[in-house]
């Protein structure tokens, strides 16, 4: 079963969110992504069932072990994506919302041959 955009999304913000804060709540996702706190829960839910997250007690939110691999990569995609379009003249907004719909649709082997060419070619 193919992973929607909006999953792939959600599991890139917690990893940013848990790189940020020690711990991560529905309400840090709402705020950071600009969503209500009703739609929030719901994809939690969903994210939770798929196996992608866990919510303890506390209503913590953390990556599993698949969960984390997918917003890994995906967050990789994103700023590799991001600096390729603006290293080919892309302006910096543009590259960065492009990335962040290139990152979702792109083939594992178009997504490896740019990753290649853009990691031999940082200065």
């Amino acid at each position: 079963m193919r992973r929607l955009e909006s999953q792939e999304d959600y599991l890139e913000k917690i990893l940013q969110l848990s790189k940020e804060k020690e711990n991560v709540h529905a309400i840090d996702i709402s705020r950071a992504m600009n969503f209500s706190k009703p739609s929030v829960s719901i994809a939690m839910s969903k994210l939770k069932e798929a196996g992608y997250i866990d919510i303890n007690e506390k209503d913590e939110i953390s990556l599993t072990t698949s969960g984390l691999q997918i917003a890994e990569k995906t967050l990789e995609k994103h700023i590799i994506l991001t600096e390729f379009l603006i290293k080919v003249g892309v302006d910096k907004i543009t590259a960065k919302e492009d990335a962040c719909r290139i990152e979702h649709d792109i083939s594992d082997k178009s997504w490896e041959a740019i990753k290649k060419y853009a990691q031999s070619n940082r200065k």
